[in-house]
């Protein structure tokens, strides 16, 4: 059996639902979809760019966490409530990965656990230095 390293971020949905923030295996981690959760509890910001943000934040922790750099990152998905929200959500993912050009999607979904979120995020990547 190959190594595992789970990485949690501290979501209160982590040990309920059972899963990690990302797990990595050998070279490649995966990051569960990130919601906008802020710390101790407050309220996500109003708009799908700072939600977005929010969630680029956890999701490079967590990459840090696992021994990966966001160079490292190949694939990202981004579920949005809204159509119009691409634009907002894109920019955000542009600031991050505007150089790197992973694949990615933007996928419309009716909505999530909390009714607040506009916006969640997942990505994959393949770690290509020690």
């Amino acid at each position: 059996m190959r190594d595992r390293q789970n990485v949690s971020s501290g979501s209160p949905y982590e040990p309920v639902v059972g899963f990690s923030r990302a797990v990595r295996v050998g070279n490649q981690v995966y990051v569960a979809g990130t919601a906008p959760i802020m710390s101790g509890g407050a309220d996500p910001p109003d708009d799908a760019y700072g939600q977005a943000k929010r969630c680029l934040e956890i999701i490079l922790a967590a990459l840090a966490e696992a021994g990966a750099r966001d160079e490292d990152v190949v694939r990202t998905r981004c579920y949005i409530t809204k159509a119009e929200a691409w634009e907002e959500v894109g920019r955000a993912h542009g600031e991050v990965f505007g150089n790197i050009r992973p694949a990615n999607a933007m996928i419309v979904v009716r909505g999530f656990v909390d009714p607040r979120w506009l916006v969640e995020i997942e990505v994959d990547a393949v770690v290509t230095s020690p």
